[in-house]
């Protein structure tokens, strides 16, 4: 298939189960929403080294927020286990911490809860009461209060939704990944966990030549190694790769997140070439063919 002079391979990404919890962070002015949310978010690139995957999933007007303030929601994304102390350890450390926010269920229909007791660093200060229809904990803290629900949804959702962006010089696929970056950020449902939402060094499962290593370089696409290893995936004309990587709450979120991501990167000049990442089923049960989203999906 070609789109706008692109070619996009015949192939799927392949993804796996995760458990995701969905919070929305509010604050006075949007940016200060942000830096709580880019902080608690840290360290949550890949499962392979970090202690869950998690991100920006997307903006929440001061209109559709439980406070009526500007928003933005996270996802934090792990086994069902590792969950709450990944949730609890974040919000604690990382948003009580941050000036003007408050904290509430992304998921409030989700069928599993998850209980996030925040309120103790109230030291017996603290006191419930109703914000926007939810009930919620007012912590009295340095700068007034701190007001947080302390019961959040979680659902099993997908992770490891991804495609390659290949372009003639670094720059053009780094533009075609920073644009399919902003065009998913747009889909609520959805993040991408690595710094800026790009992957620089994708991955394969293990090694080749060192046992001890979980993964390491994915060297079928990496350019400059084009004609030294088997098999290069490295098509003509093309000088650098990037990879996005996308969790969501369900399966149709990720192939509309990665749809859109696609149609953004192929309006790009220098784009040449969209790829995707599989291991032939064993990685996970979700497949998502790069033709079928795109034509599921169609972004003009």
């Amino acid at each position: 298939m070609e789109l706008n002079g692109v070619m996009i391979d015949d192939t799927y990404a392949e993804a796996f189960p995760t458990w995701i919890c969905r919070i929305i962070i509010t604050a006075v002015t949007k940016e200060w929403a942000h830096k709580a949310a880019t902080e608690a978010t840290g360290f949550a690139t890949s499962a392979i080294g970090c202690p869950c995957e998690a991100g920006l999933d997307s903006d929440i007007p001061a209109r559709d927020t439980p406070d009526g303030r500007p928003g933005v929601a996270i996802q934090i994304c792990t086994t069902k286990k590792k969950l709450k102390d990944q949730v609890v350890e974040r919000l604690a450390e990382c948003v009580l911490t941050s000036p003007t926010t408050a904290v509430f269920d992304g998921l409030p229909n989700a069928a599993e809860k998850i209980q996030v007791k925040l309120h103790y660093f109230g030291d017996g200060y603290e006191y419930q009461k109703e914000v926007g229809g939810r009930k919620c904990w007012a912590i009295p803290i340095m700068q007034g209060e701190y007001i947080g629900e302390e019961e959040f949804g979680i659902v099993k959702g997908v992770a490891g939704g991804n495609f390659f962006v290949m372009g003639s010089s670094q720059m053009a696929a780094l533009m075609g990944a920073q644009a399919a970056v902003d065009a998913i950020f747009e889909q609520s449902g959805v993040i991408t966990s690595f710094p800026g939402g790009i992957v620089a060094s994708g991955s394969k499962v293990g090694s080749n030549k060192y046992k001890f290593m979980k993964a390491s370089t994915n060297e079928k696409y990496c350019p400059t190694l084009k004609g030294k290893v088997a098999d290069s995936k490295i098509p003509d004309g093309v000088n650098a790769v990037y990879e996005l990587v996308i969790d969501g709450i369900d399966e149709e979120s990720v192939a509309r997140g990665m749809a859109a991501g696609i149609w953004a990167a192929i309006k790009v000049p220098g784009v040449k070439f969209i790829s995707a990442g599989n291991y032939g089923g064993s990685l996970g049960p979700f497949k998502f063919d790069l033709h079928k989203i795109i034509r599921d999906y169609k972004v003009i």
